[in-house]
């Protein structure tokens, strides 16, 4: 007797997606601010960078994220309120030479910056779920922007620093938002940075159940 039952279609692989993939999940690396080089990026890539984000898994649709993108005068801003946040504690804790040259440091650091993003969770008022579940949903969105960077050729890491958490609390988060810092995105150069990190071997951390 025939079956009528209809098959499903499966989409074949396709190698050179797989390749390229790949390539840029293992491309992808932290790059810090203080080596980036000041050179802008069009408005459009930033906006791909933030879209992508945005595809991030999200249980029940939340989409607990909002995005703070922070150019020029902000970037100033940032430095300065670094500076004066750990003023207090480098003082203390350096000699008074090495003090002056952190407080520089820390002045400076986000200039060379092309920008910077805060990064809130929202948490739905509506749909009650874990709060882990949700920073979980936004840890996937920064890193949908990392791998983003990295296929553009650009440098750019996540900062969790209490000066960056609290830097995007001053924008005024509303009572159900939390701050989980900064994106730092720049330029930086390719030739001369070489990043020595490795990954543990898989058979170290996979267990196969068959």
């Amino acid at each position: 007797m025939r079956n009528n039952k209809s098959q499903p279609t499966l989409c074949p692989s396709n190698e050179k997606e797989q390749n390229t993939i790949t390539t840029v999940i293992r491309k992808r690396r932290s790059i810090f601010a203080d080596a980036f080089i000041k050179k802008e990026i069009p408005k459009n890539t930033l906006e791909e960078i933030l879209t992508n984000a945005t595809w991030a898994p999200t249980h029940k649709m939340t989409e607990p994220w909002r995005f703070i993108v922070f150019k020029e005068d902000y970037l100033k801003k940032l430095g300065y309120y670094m500076s004066e946040y750990y003023k207090d504690y480098y003082a203390e804790k350096l000699s008074k030479d090495e003090a002056v040259k952190k407080h520089r440091f820390l002045l400076e650091y986000p200039l060379n910056a092309a920008c910077v993003i805060g990064l809130i969770l929202v948490r739905n008022s509506k749909i009650n779920l874990p709060e882990w579940e949700e920073i979980a949903a936004i840890s996937s969105a920064v890193q949908n922007m990392a791998l983003t960077c990295t296929a553009h050729n650009l440098g750019s890491y996540w900062s969790t620093s209490q000066s960056d958490i609290d830097y995007v609390k001053t924008m005024g988060l509303k009572d159900n938002e939390k701050s989980l810092g900064l994106f730092y995105i720049g330029h930086f150069d390719h030739v001369n940075h070489i990043s020595k990190k490795k990954r543990t071997a898989l058979n170290q951390k996979v267990t196969w159940l068959t």
